[in-house]
């Protein structure tokens, strides 16, 4: 059974990923910060629709979390770098240090050790998906740019990668989410930003998690297998 990796996968995008993976017949590792109750939620699902999966703890944003989620590891198929957070709303102007420090962390150098832990793993035949955001395309001004930042940065890093590993046989890629019904605004403190933002996509709505999720799959499976270095924009049109 082929392994796979889902990081911040407790809730939101990373929880439909991962339960989308697990019936796939992917083995999945659904990696959690603190939230060790909604992660065995998601493995349960998981089971329970006839999948595999466990539940590791790690903080993606330091390199002896990323080491711990790898630990006993020989061998990985794939990797889903979810794991992210926007730091909160702030203008740049009254960004701190440790807001800035942090979401770089988690957001680019979570992406990039995780990346570096499972090419180590991989064969020919592995993927990896990590995800960016439309942010990095309309830069978020007056919201969080720092958080566009370091998406723009995880979609060159992800080229980059893509044309180091692709003659292993590895193929690198990039899904780009727009607005997405998640928490992950209402733990910024703006928990109607999807009804105030609804009206600017040209669909009219936020995007499902599961719908994100399905463009996933698909860059993780052998029907996108001449995919790599691609950054999937999954927008609704913004």
């Amino acid at each position: 059974m082929r392994t796979v990796i889902v990081t911040g996968a407790s809730r939101g995008i990373g929880a439909a990923v991962a339960r989308r993976l697990g019936t796939t017949g992917w083995h999945v590792v659904v990696n959690y910060l603190v939230d060790r109750e909604s992660a065995l939620e998601v493995v349960g699902s998981i089971e329970a629709a006839g999948g595999s999966a466990r539940a590791v703890p790690g903080d993606v944003g330091q390199e002896s979390g990323v080491l711990a989620l790898f630990k006993g590891l020989d061998s990985l198929d794939g990797l889903v770098n979810n794991a992210g957070i926007t730091g909160g709303f702030t203008r740049v102007e009254d960004l701190t240090e440790e807001v800035a420090r942090r979401v770089l962390e988690v957001n680019l150098l979570g992406t990039m050790l995780c990346c570096r832990e499972a090419v180590r793993r991989m064969q020919a035949g592995g993927s990896i998906v990590n995800l960016s955001s439309v942010a990095a395309r309309t830069g978020s001004p007056f919201e969080y740019a720092h958080y566009a930042a370091t998406k723009a940065a995880v979609e060159a890093f992800t080229l980059g990668l893509a044309r180091e590993v692709g003659q292993r046989g590895i193929r690198v890629n990039c899904v780009a989410p727009g607005l997405v019904d998640t928490e992950i605004h209402a733990r910024g403190g703006q928990s109607d930003r999807d009804e105030r933002l609804a009206g600017s996509i040209p669909l009219g709505r936020a995007a499902r998690p599961e719908e994100i999720a399905e463009g996933v799959a698909w860059l993780m499976s052998e029907q996108a297998s001449y995919a790599t270095g691609t950054v999937l924009g999954l927008t609704g049109g913004r």
